[in-house]
């Protein structure tokens, strides 16, 4: 985990979604990410994290607010632009049998990136794939209801990081998982940052988890950002009752 003191990758500019004339569930949030650094995006359920996610990968418009990345507008970019783009921005979503085509093969699975921006994936690309995220090629011809919900994960990964994105959203990639293999993939996320350079934003409603993988933190309460600054002093110091709530409501893990 680095901290680039250059200027951010991503940043987010008085972000505000409205649904219909009343409902704001997301309210002038700002914040940016540093190149190589984790930005850890917490709150309980309906906080607006997610939303802010995605509004930043364009999988969702916000009502008003700026998406700089690399200082470029990305709500002012063109479709063609934005398909390129596109390849620098990759997802992890939270739940992994949900992630995964199940009439689709691991083999397609992975080979659909390229697919889409007109590429083909030569197998030794696909072996490698599956290498860095702890499999082996017999998985190629294997079916998502064949693994296990750790190894699924490890697939959604692999997918994710196909085409050698710079930024990647972790969308609470193990809260669907148990505990002892939820810190593998956690480990595992932390090795893959450190040997590309990715840049990650992660999103959790686990302080510890945050702790342990984040530089900085985000707190989010009912749509609007409560709390941002150096993970470990916010965790040691919290200045807001709810960023102490969160850290009283989860207990500590192991990582290791």
């Amino acid at each position: 985990m680095t901290n680039d003191a250059g200027a951010p990758l991503v940043e987010a500019k008085g972000l505000i979604k409205e649904y219909g004339a009343v409902t704001r569930v997301v309210d002038d949030v700002s914040f940016t990410i540093g190149r190589g650094e984790t930005l850890g995006l917490v709150g309980e359920s309906g906080s607006g994290k997610s939303t802010v996610a995605r509004m930043l990968l364009r999988l969702v418009e916000p009502t008003a607010g700026e998406i700089l990345y690399e200082g470029r507008d990305l709500l002012k970019a063109s479709a063609s632009e934005l398909r390129a783009l596109r390849r620098r921005m990759q997802v992890v979503f939270q739940d992994p049998y949900a992630a995964l085509n199940p009439r689709m093969c691991v083999r397609e699975i992975l080979s659909e990136p390229f697919a889409i921006h007109g590429e083909r994936c030569p197998s030794e690309r696909l072996r490698e794939m599956l290498c860095e995220v702890g499999l082996d090629e017999t998985a190629l011809e294997r079916y998502p209801h064949e693994f296990s919900g750790g190894q699924r994960q490890r697939i959604n990964i692999a997918r994710a990081l196909a085409l050698r994105p710079e930024f990647v959203v972790l969308d609470e990639p193990v809260s669907a998982l148990d505990v002892s293999v939820g810190a593998q993939v956690v480990n595992l996320l932390r090795e893959l940052q450190q040997r590309y350079g990715l840049t990650y934003l992660f999103i959790s409603h686990s302080m510890p988890l945050v702790r342990y993988l984040c530089d900085r933190v985000a707190v989010m309460q009912k749509g609007r950002l409560v709390e941002l600054g150096e993970c470990q002093s916010i965790c040691q110091e919290p200045q807001q009752a709810y960023t102490r709530e969160l850290i009283a409501a989860t207990p500590e893990i192991r990582t290791v």
